[in-house]
């Protein structure tokens, strides 16, 4: 019977992981080294602007300790989603990463790059053929929206890092992914059922997530046609079947379904049981293949510069009356900004008050039951960085300022943790595209090239 180990270092590449639970990994005997490199999570910023959302310099300790230990033992490396978002940029950095570590350690190796941004005229041809459809309530992709976006990605499959693996890659980089792609690549290609690969892409793909206690750490996943064994490399941890059934839900809204390109995997019949006092098995997965094969797109556009800044207060008035104290706020800055020719639509201001409401906005079911105190996030997006400056400060010291009914103290109302207290973050970005497109073949969007390191 076949069987397939695989290690997952972490959750997301840069986020770091015992050394010594690599090497244990690694005298096990596995045949993959991998990580998925990225997320949405983190918002659109990362995708639109083309920066990582962990440090270089976490990325590039992760990326040494796999790369070293996968050429001593001569197994595949394969990280997706490199640098975060998946996009061009994202790829070429971990790209030179990796070109800088093997100078500096004195490795060898065939590197295959897969890109996965994507061409804004093949979207729109796309489009003019009726292969583009939306995703749960989006509206129907236009080729303006095309336009607009800074960065369009499409999410690959396994078929791409199959291939790279069947043209002798050593070391695999991948742009947007589905999570488990690159794991399940490995298992199908050995031959493992779609079921059990993809299951076991699954637990994989958030590296120690389906452990308890949480905590960095590798995971160590052993397949066969019959079902997924996880067992951390951790002492201090263990895969119970409550801590896999837990991370089975993870990112998904239906618990028994779970959507890739190709398929669907069913999880509805699933059992979990503890093989050792450290491992649990999982069977009972089940695949459905597709009628057409899918390739889901994010994009990113961008929609202003924007600014904050933070305060809070313990006045008991204003917490009394904070509804009608954040209304003078808004009424009062759209004045003062009218006075330096700044129209009411040409900022966006947002308060977060955290304390009441900051976490789930009007979905909060107990936003009557203030605290002793509040914070507010003021949050401004402008057409630019400058218009985003303005209001922001314009903000900051009508919050600071602002009369009220039953005021007691005639100085300031807020207090500011931090100087400057007016935060220029920067261009601002939406998520555009949550589609699907029909490409003429898994492999169609993700050209791979191939280089000698």
């Amino acid at each position: 019977m076949t069987t397939v180990r695989m290690v997952s270092t972490c959750g997301i590449l840069g986020y770091g992981f015992p050394e010594a639970s690599l090497d244990a990994a690694m005298a096990r005997g596995v045949d993959l080294v991998g990580a998925d490199g990225g997320s949405t999570d983190p918002g659109p910023y990362y995708l639109g602007s083309g920066k990582p959302f962990v440090s270089p310099r976490a990325i590039r300790r992760d990326l040494r300790l796999m790369l070293i230990a996968a050429r001593k033992h001569d197994v595949p490396l394969i990280v997706g989603t490199c640098g975060g978002a998946g996009g061009a940029p994202h790829l070429a950095l971990v790209a030179e990463m990796a070109r800088d570590i093997a100078r500096e350690c004195k490795l060898g190796f065939k590197m295959a790059l897969i890109q996965a941004e994507q061409d804004k005229e093949l979207i729109k041809r796309r489009i003019a053929q009726g292969r583009v459809q939306p995703l749960g309530k989006m509206p129907a992709l236009d080729a303006a929206t095309v336009d607009r976006a800074e960065r369009i990605v499409g999410l690959m499959g396994p078929e791409p890092y199959v291939e790279a693996l069947n043209a002798g890659a050593q070391v695999i980089l991948g742009s947007r992914s589905t999570d488990p792609a690159p794991f399940a690549a490995v298992a199908m290609r050995r031959g493992i059922p779609a079921a059990q690969a993809w299951y076991a892409g699954k637990m994989l793909e958030c590296g120690a997530s389906p452990v308890t206690p949480k905590g960095p750490d590798c995971l160590v996943a052993t397949v066969t046609a019959s079902g997924v064994t996880c067992e951390p490399m951790g002492a201090e941890r263990i895969c119970t079947p409550m801590s896999m059934a837990n991370f089975s839900l993870h990112e998904n809204a239906s618990p028994i379904r779970h959507v890739e390109p190709g398929g669907v995997l069913h999880t509805e019949a699933c059992s979990f049981d503890a093989v050792t006092a450290r491992a649990t098995e999982v069977t009972g997965m089940r695949w459905a293949p597709a009628d057409n094969y899918t390739v889901k797109l994010e994009a990113a556009e961008l929609i202003g510069w924007r600014a904050v800044t933070f305060c809070a207060t313990r006045d008991p008035v204003v917490i009394a009356t904070i509804d009608d104290y954040l209304a003078l706020v808004r009424a009062m800055v759209r004045k003062k900004a009218a006075d330096l020719d700044i129209a009411e639509g040409d900022y966006h201001l947002t308060v977060h008050t955290y304390g009441r409401d900051g976490v789930m906005g009007a979905r909060e079911p107990l936003r009557d039951r203030c605290g002793h105190e509040l914070g507010f996030l003021v949050d401004v997006v402008a057409p630019s960085a400058e218009l985003a400056s303005a209001v922001i400060a314009l903000a900051r010291t009508t919050m600071l300022h602002t009369d009220f009914p039953g005021r007691l103290s005639m100085e300031g109302n807020m207090a500011f943790p931090l100087s400057p207290s007016d935060l220029p973050v920067g261009p601002a970005y939406r998520f555009s595209m949550c589609h699907v497109v029909l490409p003429d073949s898994p492999l169609e969007m993700f050209p791979i090239t191939y280089e000698m390191v």
